[in-house]
């Protein structure tokens, strides 16, 4: 079984694969250190704040990762946001059989009445290092973009609402 966690930006994607990786023993891959090992050894020209150039360079990369994963009868988590909205048409239904598919996001309101908290744990996993652009509005727009674009693809969006906790511990059960 591969596993793809997808969303915006501080949604909790890390922390929900740390919670797979922790109850299932898969290997996981993070295509946010894919992306950083690419840029720092040079092995492109694209920066950290390329998002949409780099889920066109990263994607293709993350998705021959899953198909060897699939062939080979063996479990991934892959993590990351620069998986496409269209994913699905790059698989045949073999694949796909195979593929658990999550995408995180957070209402608006949820962003509203916690946005101190999404702050607050931002480096619960890992370490972000600037954290200069966040504020409430530049959140929910890349939520909105997730819900928007996921879900006219035919995706269902877990929607983060009410209790961060208890969406995350649902979906690593």
């Amino acid at each position: 079984m591969v596993i793809l966690i997808t969303g915006a930006s501080h949604t909790g994607k890390t922390m929900l694969a740390q919670k797979l990786l922790e109850k299932y023993h898969y290997p996981y891959i993070s295509i946010d250190h894919l992306k950083m090992g690419l840029i720092r050894s040079r092995n492109t020209d694209l920066t950290p704040e390329d998002d949409d150039k780099l889920t066109d360079y990263l994607w293709p990369i993350a998705r021959e990762m899953v198909k060897t994963a699939v062939e080979n009868d063996q479990n991934l988590i892959v993590e990351g946001c620069y998986i496409p909205f269209g994913w699905r048409k790059d698989f045949d239904d073999d694949y796909l059989k195979n593929i658990r598919f999550i995408c995180l996001a957070m209402t608006d309101e949820y962003i509203d009445a916690h946005y101190d908290d999404i702050k607050g744990h931002a480096s619960d996993i890992e370490n972000r290092l600037d954290e200069s652009y966040l504020n409430p509005e530049w959140i929910k727009a890349e939520n909105q973009k997730y819900i928007r674009g996921f879900e006219a693809t035919g995706e269902k969006v877990v929607l983060i609402e009410e209790d961060y906790i208890s969406v995350i511990d649902k979906l690593s059960h």
